[in-house]
């Protein structure tokens, strides 16, 4: 068996992965690259390789960098299963959709500002996604899946967002572990990540690869200061937060103060269609709980449903939180700041100092949310550039990613025999956990590049 590395190698976007055995060949992930416009548009038109040679596609969750060019795949000819957990499944309709609708919008804002003759066009569109519907099979955890008559495939849990997983392929008696973006212990909602033993060979991410996060249980006594800060300051918290998992977590701890008694003192709008549909799915899917969240749940108490919690649809009520005086923490997507509503908040935040811009985890190189968290002086939002003066805070306890000790852990746990593969990292990141490997006595860590084949079976 075959493995080619077409996304997230020495990156954290654009998660591509081709497997291909003697009668087979199987995609891993099929995500949108994030950065820089021109670079990312021709990067997620031109696959490299033929989508019409693809016999199946595995999903180990449903982040965009992972999933989101699932409907230019099918476009450009792929005509076969796409397999994930059921969850998975659930949350990759709304979520391709709502992506689709983000590009269609921000195509036509640009079109209309530039007043180009030569009109650009979506990256895709909802009628694209809808046709791409019908590819999807869900499968539960555990569940060994036969795709081929020598090769058996199992979705264990990654404990990264609802629904993720880690992804075993069994062949003629080795095994490879592909750990999808991998969970922390002790994330509200969801389950601690799986181990697996007996492992051959380990595909394993490493964005946080050379640091450590801030104890998760610390979370909200921090978010309780962040929150008393803008109140003294009479401002607004921008929160940039993926619709899938940190917005949950968010909404928890929040519920959580209140049940304790602290007074947010503030409304919080969630200015997302997408996720009104994604706590549906939540709340469809107990499989994926962990202990707290199950008591929680089963004693009444909804913590995406309390007092002075609100859920923006409507694109003119969204508008109308610009007019709103009083102090307000608006969670609004993307996660990376490079698309949907929460352009048009910062937009009307990022020049006041009374605000406050709350970044909860990771933001990729070139992204307009990378260039915020390094606090450039002067950013650009819709090609126009605006003065950074809002107060930057990071927090990297929301994080859903291992880091380096979680990862060095992960991997003790699996102990592979053979080669290890760092993926979903950029390279400062890649290098030092790839050192800390080495000083723990695995001496075949590999970096793939972009391109790079290697034989593993």
């Amino acid at each position: 068996m075959k493995i080619t590395f077409f996304g997230a190698a020495k990156e954290v976007t654009g998660s591509k992965f081709l497997l291909e055995s003697d009668n087979k060949k199987i995609l891993v992930e099929c995500g949108l690259f994030q950065g820089r416009r021109k670079e990312s548009e021709i990067a997620n038109l031109n696959f490299p390789f033929d989508p019409k040679s693809i016999d199946l596609l595995l999903i180990s969750h449903a982040h965009i960098d992972h999933s989101g060019n699932i409907p230019n795949l099918i476009k450009q000819g792929f005509n076969s299963d796409i397999i994930s957990t059921y969850a998975t499944v659930d949350l990759l309709g709304p979520m391709l959709l709502d992506s689709a609708h983000i590009h269609e919008k921000d195509i036509e804002y640009l079109n209309k500002k530039n007043k180009n003759p030569e009109n650009k066009k979506p990256l895709y569109t909802v009628d694209d996604v809808e046709k791409s519907l019908k590819y999807f099979k869900g499968v539960n955890y555990y569940n060994e899946i036969s795709i081929d008559k020598d090769m058996k495939v199992t979705f264990i849990d990654a404990g990264h967002i609802l629904g993720s997983s880690q992804i075993i392929f069994e062949k003629d008696g080795k095994k490879l572990l592909f750990t999808g973006d991998l969970g922390r212990k002790h994330l509200p909602i969801i389950r601690n990540p799986d181990t697996v033993k007996d492992v051959d060979i380990l595909i394993t991410e490493s964005t946080y690869g050379d640091r450590l996060h801030p104890d998760i249980r610390e979370s909200r006594e921090k978010l309780k200061k962040v929150i008393e800060e803008v109140k003294i300051k009479n401002g607004n918290l921008i929160v940039p937060a993926f619709s899938v998992g940190r917005t949950q977590e968010l909404l928890y701890d929040l519920f959580m103060l209140k049940e304790e008694g602290y007074d947010l003192g503030m409304k919080i709008f969630v200015d997302s269609p997408l996720t009104v549909n994604i706590t549906k799915v939540f709340k469809e899917h107990p499989e994926c709980y962990d202990k707290d969240m199950v008591e929680l749940f089963n004693s009444g108490k909804d913590p995406f449903n309390f007092e002075d919690l609100f859920y923006i649809e409507n694109v003119e009520e969204s508008k109308k939180l610009n007019s709103m005086k009083e102090p307000k923490m608006i969670i609004s997507a993307s996660g990376m700041c490079e698309a949907g509503r929460i352009l048009h908040h910062l937009k009307n935040n990022i020049e006041n100092p009374a605000n406050t811009i709350l970044v909860t985890g990771f933001m990729a190189s070139n992204t307009l949310g990378r260039k915020i968290v390094e606090k450039e002086e002067k950013v650009k939002i819709f090609g126009e550039e605006y003065r950074l003066k809002a107060e930057v805070v990071v927090m990297n306890e929301y994080s859903a990613h291992a880091d380096r000790n979680d990862l060095i852990n992960h991997i003790k746990s699996v102990n592979p025999k053979k080669e290890i593969y760092l993926v979903h990292g950029e390279e400062n990141q890649i290098e030092s956990l790839k050192g800390a490997l080495k000083e723990n006595g695995y001496k075949n860590v590999i970096i793939p590049s972009k391109g790079d084949s290697f034989d593993i079976f």
